[in-house]
């Protein structure tokens, strides 16, 4: 699979083009090499009220990635939820993340992952992470799945407006996580420029996330 930004429309089809391309290789179904596989997956929930897909966020964050390991193959998987605007819709994202990752994880036992999220896709991500109090009920990675979570790059969390942090609420992810907020961001710093909330796509914090996350392979 070579670098590319894979905006799943849902996750059966990509397990079905998984398993006709492995079929069409005669592949085993284990290792990284595995048709269909690739090294590093970057699973990403865009923002409230963008369509379908990585977001204005993710799209470029994928890419990045991709540059910044060039050594292995980077694949990406848009998170599947609504993104509505009254958020309700986190927790049934934070069950598809997690769902998807662990649908994954079983087919490509090589495979590593970069989580993240922008918005109200951050705070799918900290619910998919196991932070209590964040958004609607959705369902957690595996406790035996966090090892293979390499990087978490989160942008505009609403979790500052309580001011936590991954960090801090999340002792098995916290440590391998990268938030950016930016100074007057309404949804993650009680600022009142939304238009701080819809910079991160230009002020070179993509590319500081993706150096960060490729940093935690060794990139």
């Amino acid at each position: 699979m070579t670098p590319q930004a894979f905006a799943a429309t849902n996750t059966g089809s990509f397990f079905d083009r998984l398993r006709n391309a492995r079929a069409a290789a005669g592949a085993s179904g284990t290792g990284q090499n595995a048709a269909g596989c690739s090294d590093v997956e970057l699973v990403f929930a865009r923002g409230t009220g963008e369509p379908q897909g990585l977001g204005i966020v993710g799209q470029p964050l994928a890419r990045a990635l991709a540059t910044e390991l060039p050594g292995r193959t980077v694949g990406s998987f848009a998170v599947v939820y609504a993104a509505a605007s009254n958020q309700s819709s986190a927790g049934p994202g934070a069950t598809n993340m997690s769902q998807h990752i662990t649908q994954v994880a079983q087919a490509c036992p090589d495979t590593q992952f970069v989580i993240g999220g922008y918005s109200q896709g951050a705070t799918v991500t900290d619910i998919a992470m196991g932070i209590k109090g964040v958004g609607t009920a959705g369902q957690a990675i595996p406790a035996d799945l966090t090892a293979r979570v390499a990087a978490v790059v989160v942008y505009g969390n609403p979790l500052g407006l309580q001011r936590k942090t991954i960090a801090q609420a999340s002792p098995a992810f916290g440590a391998k996580a990268k938030e950016f907020c930016n100074t007057g961001d309404p949804v993650c710093g009680n600022g009142n420029n939304f238009a701080a909330h819809l910079a991160y796509p230009r002020n070179g914090t993509v590319q500081q996330g993706a150096q960060f996350a490729a940093g935690q392979f060794g990139g």
